[in-house]
């Protein structure tokens, strides 16, 4: 493994997949509002609705996550980021055309929306697992921020350049923009031919063989590298997540009677606070160490949450999208702070042949608390109410903090 150096993550490559990355992070901003947008307003759906589409996203995680990852340590990871970004762009280019057919129905775009995930689930695999082959394991945490800093100015941008598109030319062309920018991610990747990549280890045959590496990077995900208690609690954060995933958009709609364009406004200033997120995480970290930036984090996005509920109170529809805008700049914060020392911690402790399965079994599981609660969070909200469901999402982050703050993992460091 080379030497680590500050200039690691700066590497040619590196930029090369950093742009590929930040690129078609903006398109899957702009049509994460589009579609729930599309549901609510083109097709007349209600929160119910968009939780069974946050449920078909997850979905493959939870059905073949873990054979995925097993799958995907079989072989190189460049052409299978290619192949699945190509997939991806083909797929959503289908939503405006059904649109355009007038043959553009809810059942449709669950289908169009299952196989998106699969794809995306086996990019995600390979494309996680090629980041310690871009940079040394010491730069991991610096390269990650980076991929985070990317991403949040993707929140920041897309979900207002979002609101833009819907209202000029609605959502279902809207969506075509992300398509675009998953062929320009796939050139990209195309072009990282200076990348080494080791030949696999070679595989074990049949079903049997199949099953052994599944259970290997389950049991290294929650047994002997120290990822247990980490891992569990992030999976209580997705419950959380998956509340505000299905809740936010139709609480800024139907409860404070927000226009298209606020909600863009409300998730662009949630997107500035995951960019000063990830901007000051090293920083966060060499204070606090890696498990007590998390348990920070944590407890910020549950103050968030609390914040958004008071949205309800203001007196005008733009003093609700300040306030929830407030709470979303808390919550954005928390995610632009944590997620690039779990994402270091966890593949510092993961040798290269089981970066893949410990990824995706981990990846698979917290998409799966999605898939699991998403559509009861629909249901709840449309039967007992949007803030009162809302509510136990900020109980749950507490919870998920208050797990790593009673375990050994508060201690927590990289070095």
């Amino acid at each position: 493994m080379a030497t680590p150096t500050p200039s690691a993550a700066r590497s040619p490559e590196f930029r090369r997949f950093w742009w590929g990355e930040a690129v078609s992070g903006m398109g899957t901003a702009i049509t994460t509002l589009a579609l729930q947008t599309l549901v609510l307003v083109t097709l007349d759906g209600g929160a119910t609705q968009v939780g069974w589409l946050n449920s078909a996203r997850w979905l493959p995680y939870l059905v073949l996550g873990l054979v995925v990852g097993a799958l995907v340590d079989r072989v190189r990871r460049r052409p299978v980021m290619v192949v699945t970004d190509l997939a991806r762009a083909g797929l959503l280019g289908l939503v405006p055309l059904a649109w355009a057919l007038d043959a553009l129905t809810f059942p449709l775009l669950l289908v169009v929306v299952l196989l998106f995930g699969t794809a995306s689930l086996v990019n995600d695999a390979a494309s996680l697992s090629f980041v310690p082959r871009l940079v040394p394991r010491g730069d991991l945490q610096r390269a990650h921020a980076r991929l985070d800093g990317a991403d949040a100015v993707a929140q920041t941008a897309g979900p207002a350049l979002a609101g833009g598109l819907i209202r000029l030319v609605g959502a279902p062309v809207a969506v075509l923009a992300d398509a675009l920018t998953y062929l320009f991610s796939a050139a990209t990747v195309a072009s990282l031919t200076a990348v080494a990549e080791p030949d696999p280890a070679p595989a074990r045959t049949g079903a049997r063989g199949l099953a052994r590496e599944i259970g290997d990077g389950a049991r290294w995900a929650y047994g002997a590298s120290g990822l247990r208690w980490l891992a569990v609690a992030t999976h209580v954060w997705f419950a959380g997540q998956a509340v505000l995933l299905v809740l936010v958009v139709p609480y800024g709609y139907l409860r404070l009677d927000l226009t298209a364009l606020q909600p863009g406004l409300v998730f662009a200033v949630a997107g500035l606070g995951a960019l000063a997120g990830a901007t000051s995480s090293t920083a966060v970290g060499h204070r606090l160490g890696t498990g007590g930036a998390i348990v920070c984090s944590h407890s910020v996005s549950a103050v968030g949450v609390l914040v958004m509920l008071t949205a309800a109170s203001a007196p005008s529809g733009w003093a609700g999208a300040a306030v929830l805008g407030a709470g979303q700049l808390c919550h954005g914060w928390a995610m632009g702070n944590s997620n690039s020392h779990e994402m270091a911690f966890r593949q510092a402790r993961t040798p290269d042949e089981l970066q893949a399965r410990t990824n995706t079994t981990l990846r698979s599981l917290n998409r799966a608390v999605i898939v699991v609660v998403s559509p009861v969070v629909g249901l709840l909200a449309d039967e007992v109410g949007l803030r009162q469901v809302l509510a136990a999402a900020a109980a749950v982050f507490a919870t998920s903090a208050l797990m790593l703050t009673t375990s050994s993992f508060r201690r927590a460091r990289l070095s």
